[in-house]
């Protein structure tokens, strides 16, 4: 029988099918498509026709189908529906690939004929997307250690194979330890919790095979129980555990691991001629240099340390008017903040949430897509790789646009957090093709399920990233959607956030899931006027880990990298009572893999232009001006990687922006 991940799809729209999938098919699958694929590259390279653009470049652009296919299904499981056979076949397949592209990026035959293109350049006559094409294929060449020699070249091959190994190591060593851990709860241990914090404990301890309610380490159930639980002993023991991931000692701790990672990175970008990691990885990003980026982090830094320093002052006097002395701890922190913000804004997270019920918050996200850029949206009945799984066909104007899936539940076979990822991009060479982008969230369930407003954010944010693929209109994959400068990508996802906030979009979509009945209009001013509440905190534990990040890599790699990280939070005086958001042995947008590696900073970077980007719809008078609508799709949305980010941001706002509207978004902006 033919492997279903070889064959053609003959499914809607060329989706993968699921249902005829079982885990032996991913091993030989992989096999006969590497193989494939090196016969691809081979035919390139050995080819005796003279090089061009279109004998090189566009035969390099032309997709290798089975290998697309076997990736886009075998990752999207590993990482939303682990088990134990992919976590095996995750580990045989990670050095197997580096392996594989770094053969290509090591085939000297293959160099030479990318550099004659490119030494070329100027007399083919390419389109803009071309020239651009060319520049970032012959660049990634480079970047791979193409232009390497002999013991170097070699060298380089074993870096790659080793971190790819190392990284799936850690992810895996966090998946166990967030899986296996979990705290149960008595009856008396219930009291004070909101029904909805209830309802998810006892939905996790039927997961988790219990007797009765549980707390795990999910962030939709272990945040709340951090927010209402009266019992300081088990908010301590909560927290103690979310912080402890990968570092419990034993076969999942990730400290050796992210000392090795760093020395490989550090080694790779000598190999190469960098100073260092970060000068290597920050090259091609927007913000172009480490200074530019401690620079950044620096002046959000000092008024963010202020307010949350101010802030703390006030949680430690309430506190101590419970009774209970000595320093406020960061178990302390959100139960605090949350009977602070009750008082200061009369704003309950418990009678918040029943007006954020998940599909409604969907239907919103969806709704301000079609305002903004003419999209529908329809539910698909297709095989998908899980239950809780849903899909959509996206059209515009009858005219068939994506495909895009939802998966939004947490269980102990997703690893944590939330991300966007296209199971097939955008592209029109060498036909057409469109898009199939998936959703990946990890909130509590619940009948309905409700969502915190930071789950809300989530969902827009994730959206946005979709949005970046769906809307994406250019001729080649590799420059497709979210194949952008790593400071330019949560451009998208971070301003589509404000949607949520516009108070129209509430005011239709946010029911109580019991009346049906439109949030008050009192609480909807509460909620917006509590937009920037706690925001000291929030900053203050996102930039400290990308000062870390970026201390782990701006100089000679940490023989420690605890010790290190220890090092950099007293220099910036990290406040006692609030944790980095992810401390090194748990931070997987660093050591998971190279994507987020000396580029944590990125998400503030974006902030940057999404706050200004946001106001040039306020200052045209409507969050859903069409005018801005356009120019954001024409500039930004459709033109994914072909352009310069900085280049697309300035044809939308006609300049670059400054932090201050940043500060002023997050509250933090001097009165």
């Amino acid at each position: 029988m033919t492997n279903p991940l070889l064959a053609s799809w003959d499914t809607p729209f060329g989706i993968a099918p699921f249902d005829q999938i079982s885990d032996e098919d991913f091993a030989p699958a992989l096999d006969a498509a590497l193989a494939a694929h090196k016969a691809q590259i081979d035919a390139i390279a050995e080819s005796s026709e003279a090089p061009t653009f279109a004998t090189v470049i566009e035969a390099l652009e032309a997709p290798c189908v089975p290998l697309e296919q076997v990736l886009s299904v075998f990752y999207s499981v590993a990482g939303a529906d682990s088990n134990d056979a992919r976590e095996a076949l995750q580990r045989e397949f990670s050095p197997k690939l580096a392996a594989h592209f770094s053969a290509i990026t090591a085939n000297k035959a293959l160099y030479g004929k990318v550099k004659a293109v490119w030494d070329a350049r100027d007399s083919l006559d390419l389109t803009d997307e071309q020239a651009r094409v060319l520049m970032l294929t012959h660049r990634g060449f480079v970047r791979g250690g193409a232009a390497l020699e002999g013991a170097a070249d070699a060298r380089m091959q074993e870096i790659k194979s080793r971190l790819a190994t190392l990284g799936t190591e850690f992810t895996q060593n966090l998946l166990a330890d967030e899986r296996t851990w979990f705290m149960a709860l008595s009856e008396d241990d219930l009291e004070g919790l909101p029904d909805f914090v209830v309802s998810s404990a006892r939905t996790a301890g039927k997961e988790k095979g219990a007797d009765g309610p549980v707390v795990t380490l999910a962030r939709s159930l272990v945040t709340p129980f951090l927010q209402f639980s009266p019992r300081r002993d088990l908010r301590q023991k909560a927290h103690e555990a979310w912080a402890a991931r990968g570092a419990n000692g034993g076969e999942t701790d990730n400290r050796a691991i992210a000392a090795e990672i760093l020395a490989l990175r550090e080694e790779r970008a000598k190999l190469l001629g960098y100073e260092n990691f970060a000068a290597y990885k920050l090259e091609t990003e927007m913000a172009g240099t480490p200074e530019a980026v401690r620079d950044l982090l620096m002046q959000v830094w000092t008024p963010a340390k202020a307010q949350a320093d101010r802030d703390a002052g006030i949680l430690a006097a309430m506190m101590h008017e419970d009774g209970i002395n000595g320093d406020l701890q960061p178990w302390d922190w959100h139960y605090y903040s949350e009977k602070r913000r009750k008082v200061e804004h009369d704003l309950d997270e418990a009678e918040l949430k029943p007006y954020l019920q998940l599909d409604q918050m969907i239907e919103a996200s969806f709704a301000c897509a079609n305002r903004l850029f003419g999209l529908e949206f329809a539910p698909l009945d297709v095989p998908l790789y899980h239950a809780d799984c849903r899909a959509w066909e996206v059209t515009r104007g009858g005219e068939h646009v994506a495909v895009f899936i939802g998966d939004y539940f947490a269980r102990g076979s997703k690893r944590s957090g939330a991300w966007c990822s296209a199971m097939r991009a955008q592209a029109k060479f060498p036909k057409r093709q469109t898009p199939v982008v998936i959703n990946v969230c990890n909130f509590a369930k619940g009948d309905p399920a409700l969502l915190s407003w930071d789950d809300a954010r989530t969902l827009f944010h994730e959206f946005g990233h979709a949005l970046h693929q769906m809307l994406s209109n250019v001729t080649y994959e590799s420059v497709s959607g979210t194949s952008v400068a790593r400071d330019f990508v949560e451009l998208p996802s971070q301003l589509y956030e404000h949607w949520l906030e516009v108070p129209e979009v509430l005011e239709e979509f946010a029911l109580h899931s019991d009346t049906g009945a439109p949030m008050p209009a009192d609480m909807l001013k509460k909620v917006l006027g509590a937009a920037t509440y706690d925001m000291g905190f929030a900053t203050v534990e996102y930039v400290a880990s990308a000062l870390v990040d970026l201390a782990f890599h701006d100089g000679p790699a940490p023989k420690d990298p605890m010790a290190k990280q220890a090092e950099v939070l007293s220099q910036i005086a990290m406040p006692s009572a609030i944790i980095m958001r992810h401390a090194t042995p748990h931070f997987a947008h660093v050591f998971a893999g190279d994507g987020y590696s000396s580029g944590y900073y990125s998400y503030m970077w974006s902030e940057v232009m999404d706050a200004d980007a946001f106001a040039a719809f306020e200052e045209a008078g409507s969050a859903f001006d069409a005018g801005r609508a356009k120019a954001l799709e024409d500039h930004i949305l459709s033109k994914g990687g072909s352009v310069d980010a900085a280049d697309l941001y300035t044809a939308f706002r006609g300049r670059l922006p400054g932090v201050e509207a940043l500060l002023k978004g997050r509250g933090l902006a001097a009165e």
